[in-house]
């Protein structure tokens, strides 16, 4: 079964219900979104599902935040606030910079890619098999492919995860899947690739809010509950 992060948790009814569940990683925007909130407010969060992981006997998903193009100091002083297990980086952040926030903030980091936006044939810019060796050997500690601009809600070309798969493989690098992702559709992306992990935010949501029935329904799909 693929790993799930569930991104984007804003509230503590959703933060204390992911910590009832096999979720493996919960998400904390603290970059500038609709779902941002400050290093403050998500300490809060994760304690609340901790607490609640606790009482339920289970083990308490990792903590995630996610930052756009933040200074190295900045990932530090944040991470440290909010209590953070992962750094999430989701900007132009290049392998060196990734490199610069792990020594800062002493946590492991996950860098997102823009599925299209790179060279080969097509382009004048990386291969995947380029990109991914970059980050990989810069120290990155999972790799995450999301549609172009992050946040859409809407999917990439599944077609392009295979290349992208192969070479997080030979990096020994764990890839997540994101983008469009919701109870009806990540089933199909599960059998058709085999992720070795699935991020979700806005397809578990309902009026831009974490939905609990949502939350509980794609958590059964990726986790054959």
């Amino acid at each position: 079964m693929p790993l799930l992060k569930i991104c984007g948790i804003r509230d503590a009814a959703a933060a204390r219900l992911l910590g009832e569940l096999p979720a493996d990683y919960a998400g904390f925007i603290l970059a500038p979104s609709k779902r941002q909130i400050s290093p403050a407010q998500a300490r809060e969060l994760i304690a609340a599902m901790r607490e609640a992981a606790r009482a339920a006997g289970r083990r308490a998903p990792l903590a995630a935040g996610v930052f756009v193009n933040a200074p190295a100091y900045e990932l530090a002083r944040a991470a440290d606030a909010a209590g953070l297990d992962i750094v999430q980086l989701h900007g132009a952040e290049s392998p060196a910079d990734c490199a610069a926030a792990a020594a800062a903030t002493g946590r492991p980091v996950w860098k997102a890619l823009h599925a299209g936006h790179v060279g080969g044939a097509q382009g004048s810019g990386p291969t995947p098999a380029e990109l991914v060796r970059d980050y990989a050997a810069a120290g990155v500690s999972a790799l995450l492919l999301d549609t172009a601009g992050g946040g859409t809600g809407r999917t990439f070309d599944w077609e392009l995860l295979p290349a992208y798969q192969q070479a997080a493989r030979e990096a020994g690098v764990p890839l997540f899947a994101a983008g469009g992702l919701h109870p009806e559709n990540v089933g199909e992306l599960i059998e058709g690739y085999r992720p070795d992990g699935i991020d979700v935010s806005s397809g578990v949501e309902q009026d831009g809010q974490k939905s609990p029935e949502l939350i509980r329904a794609f958590t059964g799909r990726v986790k054959q509950l």
